[in-house]
């Protein structure tokens, strides 16, 4: 690293050195972030546009799971806890995968 910005050649080098700590520490930043990454796998953030099911009421009952395009016309029994189609057709999803 080369830097000329002051007139004495140790305020030179003091500079030199801090602007190298400075990109060694985003260059460790960086790599522990993508470690983190890593380990995490994909995350989704639960937020508009990231939506599991969607639920219509009327003027028919639906209830579509956009993952794995599962659909069923019980929306209370849905409503009540029984997800197994759901969770089957997604695991089966998952294993095709791997």
């Amino acid at each position: 690293m080369r830097c000329t910005q002051e007139r004495s050649q140790l305020q030179n080098k003091e500079k030199a050195l801090a602007l190298l700590k400075a990109k060694l520490l985003v260059i460790a930043q960086e790599q522990r972030a993508q470690e983190i990454a890593e380990i995490r796998g994909d995350m989704v953030e639960a937020a508009w546009g990231n939506q599991i099911r969607n639920y219509v009421f009327h003027p028919y009952q639906l209830v579509k799971d956009l993952r794995t395009n599962v659909e069923t016309t019980g929306v209370d029994d849905v409503l009540n806890g029984t997800l197994d189609p759901f969770i089957e057709a997604y695991l089966r999803q998952e294993n095709q995968l791997t």
